[in-house]
């Protein structure tokens, strides 16, 4: 199967990988997985001042604080995966990826907010879901 993991270093991304330990069935080689982390962009009128190098060097920095972690769990337990990082909101890009990497499935942690709390708050998992018909599967 092939899986996109959608990642942003929060205590919902370790809960999903802590979810993926306590299920068997969903690691292992059989598998293929992408992880993904989406990098904020800067705001326009400060990006056009910097350097592109500099950038570049700063979302690839802000990037690897998110996949080390994820990296170094993935190398526990033997199994393979491809890290890639995007620039841009986070919602667009998990469901751009998605869509063009033609994923079987979609794996991300999510609060739980419930309705009343995506009313209110927004969700980037409620986002991704009205943007993608790939399987999703949240870990709360």
């Amino acid at each position: 199967m092939k899986i996109l993991v959608a990642v942003d270093g929060s205590s919902y991304t370790k809960r999903m990988l802590a979810y993926l330990v306590a299920h068997d069935e969903w690691l292992g080689n059989a598998h293929q997985y992408t992880i993904l982390h989406a990098v904020p962009a800067v705001p326009p009128r400060a990006a056009a001042v910097l350097d592109k190098a500099v950038l570049k060097s700063y979302y690839d920095d802000e990037a690897e604080k998110v996949l080390k972690t994820v990296r170094t769990f993935f190398e526990k337990q033997k199994v393979r995966a491809e890290f890639v990082s995007k620039v841009g909101p986070a919602a667009d890009v998990v469901a751009a990826a998605a869509n063009k990497g033609k994923f079987d499935l979609l794996l991300m942690g999510s609060h739980g907010h419930g309705t009343l709390g995506n009313l209110v708050l927004g969700s980037v998992a409620t986002k991704v879901m009205s943007q993608t018909d790939v399987p999703v599967l949240l870990v709360r």
